[in-house]
């Protein structure tokens, strides 16, 4: 079943402003929240799915990276997607922090329980990919080695005693209007509710370590240079067994021996004798895997392009695949010998090897077309 548009999800055009985004999904998640709607299972799934597409579009590098590649930017097994479709309750009421403010903080309301502490969020491992093109045309697995941030053994926590446990710290200032009171992030524990209380030899003080993690991604066919592929959850731990981070994939790609890639095409240079030009050849090229056979159409012209259609890289979205495109350069020896001069010179005399007028305009046709 294919996934909903986030901007159909939010009822937003794709051209809606940062604050518009804020603001259909603050409605949104107000008219679909558990606490309104107890034991509907259809306003919860609306209600995640509201938070998901609000996940990516609020944030420019994976909204960016949605209006280009759509739903395919986040995909790819393992959890691919710094969307919210592994997202948790967690990670959807933290959206509610930023939205809403401490008001709907801790006991009851939209709050996370627990007298509002934070759930800490590791931080973003990025990484870069080099794929063969062979790769990019049929996809991949792979298994990389990184060095992530993970949760120490023998590491142990306690209840914060500036908050007690709540994650918030409250103030009470007296005004004319009377007593105001506002709650803040507990500064010592950073809204976890819990400090460490015995951290062995080596670890940092968070509770973390260094440690060399393999993780397995898979790479879905039609990815090209520079996109960021994000896999939720595969980053950096969180102290305190908060929510990891993600990993975050910079795709580079390896130049091919023979082929060019152009968007979604393919790009193949042949080299052809004159006379297999003039009387035509059945030639074999390379191909991303293997080769393939095309048929040289006789009274070919040089820079002619011959179309192999959906030869080429398969659109990441799933619209298909480009072509390969053969492009002819007839190639002319710098030096003959004097009995193949005397050949050419004979067959110059001849009207077949003389240029038709017709085709001079033309190629000056093509000229102007390319340039205006």
């Amino acid at each position: 079943m294919s996934k909903k548009d986030y901007y159909e999800t939010l009822n937003l055009s794709k051209n809606a402003s940062e604050s518009e985004i804020k603001k259909a999904y603050r409605k949104l998640a107000i008219k679909y929240h558990p606490d309104k709607n107890p034991g509907n299972s259809a306003a919860e799934q609306s209600f995640k799915e509201a938070a998901e597409a609000y996940e990516i579009l609020s944030n420019p590098q994976k909204k960016q990276q949605y209006d280009q590649f759509g739903h395919a930017a986040f995909e790819g097994g393992q959890g691919f997607g710094g969307g919210g479709g592994g997202m948790s309750m967690d990670d959807i009421f933290d959206h509610f922090g930023d939205i809403f403010g401490s008001s709907f903080g801790g006991g009851g309301g939209f709050g996370r329980g627990g007298g509002g502490r934070r759930v800490r969020k590791g931080s973003n491992l990025r990484v870069k990919l080099r794929l063969s093109l062979e790769d990019i045309v049929n996809g991949v697995q792979k298994k990389i080695k990184v060095n992530k941030l993970v949760a120490a053994s023998g590491v142990e926590f306690s209840t914060c005693p500036t908050c007690n446990g709540t994650g918030q710290v409250t103030r009470v200032t007296n005004t004319i209007l009377g007593a105001m009171q506002t709650a803040s992030t507990c500064p010592n524990c950073k809204g976890s509710g819990q400090i460490i209380s015995k951290r062995p030899a080596g670890v940092d003080a968070t509770g973390l370590e260094k440690k060399e993690t393999i993780i397995e991604i898979e790479i879905p066919a039609g990815v090209e240079e520079g996109m960021q592929l994000s896999m939720q959850g595969k980053g950096n731990e969180a102290p305190g067994g908060g929510v990891a981070g993600d990993l975050i994939i910079a795709i580079e790609e390896i130049e091919h021996e023979h082929l060019v890639r152009n968007g979604s095409d393919l790009l193949y240079q042949l080299g052809i004798s004159f006379s297999d030009a003039v009387i035509g050849k059945t030639i074999e090229i390379p191909m991303v895997s293997g080769k393939a056979k095309i048929k040289i159409p006789a009274g070919t012209q040089s820079g002619k392009n011959l179309r192999l259609r959906s030869k080429g890289i398969p659109d990441i979205n799933g619209y298909g695949r480009g072509d390969m495109i053969v492009n002819i350069q007839i190639w002319t020896p710098q030096k003959v010998s004097k009995d193949e001069k005397e050949l050419l010179l004979k067959l110059n005399e001849s009207d077949n090897f003389k240029p038709k007028e017709n085709q001079t305009k033309s190629f000056f046709d093509r000229m102007k077309n390319h340039f205006t």
